[in-house]
């Protein structure tokens, strides 16, 4: 089967800093794949380069097989690519509404280009419909991302990043610092989002979290892509051993025996 992203020889250096060296990544239609890896693994750096928020020294980025060239977040945007950051980029001061359009308000009408007025009835329609198709919920979201709950917050950022995306969606650790009933709202929500079309990289450090909707697990460390296998019971030692550094070789693959069912 053929990858919906890949990334090829990705290679990022910061002064003497090598943050990422040759790293080869694939994404299939409908997959959710897990990155890992502990702090100054080079997660970061990779989603980074796929976000279009910093170039690559080296390598190449391919979707449908094409190359790629991200010069900015808007070119990943146009092609189908959103990122959520572990900051989640929302208004504390807006609404959940205005924070989803953030950037891709609807104005109207259009023969009055700058000066047209906020279409504010069909945002909060549209807004909704995002709700409803992804099957969450939130009290009121006329009232301000700042007083709502952990969870609220990250539901409304992670729905802004699914809805727009048509390809992939980039989460980067979505379920941190929630209790358990935020968290399960959101996880529930990764595992909607192939039934949407959409593929998903995943980082997170709970392995408890990745074993429950991921498909497969690369690990990065030092830089280097070190390992995969399918995040299960039966691989959970292997992985946590990839991450730390207790298994050695490099760009090691799943082989056909070497797995286990989730």
């Amino acid at each position: 089967m053929s990858a919906l992203l890949e990334v090829r020889g990705a290679t990022k250096s910061y002064g003497a800093v090598r943050a990422l060296v040759d790293v080869d990544l694939d994404l299939h239609k409908g997959e959710t794949l897990a990155l890992l890896g502990d702090n100054g693994a080079g997660k970061s750096t990779l989603i980074k380069a796929l976000a279009g928020a910093q170039p690559l020294d080296q390598g190449e980025i391919l979707l449908d097989g094409e190359p790629a060239a991200f010069r900015s977040p808007v070119d990943a945007r146009r092609a189908g690519v959103e990122t959520l950051f572990q900051d989640l980029a929302l208004f504390d001061n807006l609404s959940a509404t205005a924070n989803f359009f953030i950037g891709r308000e609807l104005t109207g009408p259009r023969w009055l280009r700058r000066l047209a007025f906020l279409q504010e009835r069909q945002m909060a329609q549209e807004w909704q419909e995002h709700l409803d198709r992804l099957g969450v919920r939130i009290r009121d979201s006329t009232q301000s991302i700042g007083v709502m709950s952990g969870g609220q917050r990250q539901a409304v950022a992670v729905i802004r990043a699914v809805a727009f995306a048509t390809r992939v969606v980039i989460l980067d650790e979505p379920t941190a610092a929630l209790g358990l009933r935020e968290s399960r709202h959101i996880l529930d929500l990764i595992k909607r989002l192939p039934e949407h079309g959409v593929s998903t990289i995943l980082i997170s450090h709970n392995l408890e979290h990745v074993m429950e909707v991921a498909d497969r697990a690369v690990v990065l460390r030092q830089g280097r892509r070190v390992g995969e296998a399918v995040p299960s019971r039966e691989n959970h030692e292997r992985l946590v051993a990839l991450i730390v550094g207790g298994e050695s070789g490099a760009s090691q693959r799943q082989g056909p025996d070497d797995g286990g069912s989730k």
